[in-house]
């Protein structure tokens, strides 16, 4: 067990770290949206959107000086923009399962056009789809891992040849 906490644990801390920023944006954007709407008046559009925009951006900084606080940093824009573009990539992801299972596979059995199986699939698979692909390419492509420190060139063993 010592094995294999020493080969993966790093990942779980990260996991479970990527898991408590993402609920905590949850909650942001659940209340922003909620007094959007209700404190502010807003259109339920121009309210999601706000919500969405804080609470990713939380997410971001969060992720960035928490979770993945340990790996290099390549410069704020950088990350920031990455962090969005795939954040929108885990959208595309979540929406495609949406539409696969209620389109796809709706056309063919109609109990996956029903209210609970679109609720089924968007907010749980579609939402666990988008998560893993949002972890994966935040880890590989945004919050970088160090470059391995490169070893310097072995010295030449001292010459035994005769002048």
């Amino acid at each position: 067990m010592h094995k294999l906490w020493a080969r993966f644990g790093h990942l779980v801390q990260e996991i479970g770290k990527f898991g408590v920023v993402g609920g905590i944006a949850f909650v942001v954007d659940f209340a922003i949206y909620a007094f959007c709407l209700q404190g502010l008046g807003m259109e339920t559009l121009t309210a999601k959107a706000i919500a969405a925009s804080i609470a990713a951006t939380l997410a971001f900084f969060g992720n960035r000086f928490w979770t993945w606080r340990h790996r290099e940093r390549s410069g704020l824009a950088r990350e920031y923009g990455l962090y969005f573009f795939f954040n929108l990539v885990g959208i595309g992801v979540a929406l495609g399962t949406l539409a696969l299972t209620h389109y796809g596979l709706g056309s063919i059995w109609p109990v996956f056009q029903t209210e609970a199986a679109d609720y089924i699939s968007a907010q749980f698979l579609g939402t666990a789809l988008g998560t893993l692909v949002r972890f994966w390419s935040y880890r590989t492509f945004v919050f970088v891992a160090a470059a391995p420190a490169s070893t310097p060139p072995p010295v030449p063993a001292e010459s035994t040849e005769r002048d």
